[in-house]
């Protein structure tokens, strides 16, 4: 099986790093300073008390490659969008792509059995880019848990967690899908598999759509936005109740009491900050539209209001529009 990290970052760098060293073919997709290292010296990995270094094949050009069996997309969402037609060399008849970014997939409505089945998404998707020049037939989901961060070109650090959740959008499980997490198995990473991956979609949003904006306008780690008793906290149980309401809407069935139990979980983890903090404090390119946006842009869809979110995405747009490292795919998205 012939594989493609297509944005070797924090994600991408961990995934083909585990693939080279355990004799996958595999090739990355970088640019920049990491890829000059990465070139030079391979991925060096620092994981569980270990550094290791992977020689993987790396170029900023997907015409080096060509046609892959599968495509692990490991870029934001917004990147994704922005860099579509990079793909096209790398697709052939049967490839399939693996969406592993936060937030709400470019594909989410492709035989999703709800009535809006075929419908971009403006938030993350405008005019339908992703869907004509990748194909959401190619589509495997896939969310992303491990904690992983680049601390100097072609250094990533893996703090904790090795699983991947993957899903075919239709929910079935296919030769591909199967063929694929024996693979991912064989590199050392735990992969599960969901029949309905919306569901572990939507469970990690809950958490995100809160806990990254307000760490973005507030600087505070994560213990301190969910301390028990704080105000903070009590924004983020609103933005929560309000993004569980248009799951729910959407026909996801995610149990109320999970809610607080998430929260409660990710009180104790001391002075951790969010991805959107991490990202303010590097200057890199904010997610706000996968993770925030598309939730109010799935609210008016469903007929769900978002006050809280609303405000709060507001505000946080416009601290990334002041910090110069957002940039909305559509003018006028939120109400």
């Amino acid at each position: 099986m012939k594989l493609c990290v297509l944005g070797a970052g924090a994600i991408g760098g961990y995934i083909a790093a585990r693939l080279t060293l355990s004799g996958a073919q595999v090739c990355a997709i970088a640019r920049g300073a990491h890829l000059h290292a990465i070139k030079r010296h391979g991925v060096v990995l620092r994981s569980e008390g270990q550094e290791l270094t992977a020689r993987v094949a790396a170029s900023d050009s997907p015409d080096d490659f060509g046609i892959q069996d599968v495509v692990i997309c490991a870029l934001k969402a917004h990147q994704s969008f922005q860099s579509a037609e990079l793909f096209a060399p790398l697709l052939g008849e049967h490839t399939a792509v693996v969406t592993a970014m936060n937030g709400v997939p470019w594909w989410y409505f492709y035989k999703s059995g709800l009535p809006y089945d075929g419908r971009h998404l403006d938030s993350v998707d405008p005019g339908g880019r992703q869907w004509s020049l990748i194909g959401p037939e190619r589509a495997i989901g896939c969310v992303v848990e491990p904690a992983c961060e680049v601390v100097a070109p072609g250094v990533i650090e893996h703090h904790g967690f090795s699983r991947f959740i993957l899903g075919e959008p239709a929910g079935s499980q296919s030769d591909r899908l199967t063929k694929l997490i024996r693979v991912l198995t064989h590199a050392g990473l735990e992969i599960s598999y969901r029949d309905n991956i919306r569901w572990n979609i939507w469970l990690k949003l809950l958490g995100n759509v809160c806990l990254n904006p307000l760490s973005l306008l507030t600087c505070a780690t994560v213990d301190r936005l969910v301390a028990q008793g704080s105000s903070l906290r009590s924004v983020c149980e609103l933005m929560m109740c309000e993004a569980w309401e248009v799951a729910k809407a959407l026909r996801i069935e995610i149990p109320e009491d999970m809610l607080k139990r998430r929260l409660d979980a990710v009180s104790a983890i001391s002075g951790h900050k969010m991805s959107m903090l991490q990202d303010l404090e590097h200057g890199r390119e904010l997610e706000i539209d996968a993770i925030v946006t598309a939730v109010q842009e799935l609210g008016r869809l469903a007929g769900k209001e978002t006050p809280t979110i609303d405000w709060v995405s507001a505000l946080a747009q416009e601290r990334g529009y002041q910090a110069g490292l957002y940039r909305s795919l559509t003018p006028c998205t939120t109400s």
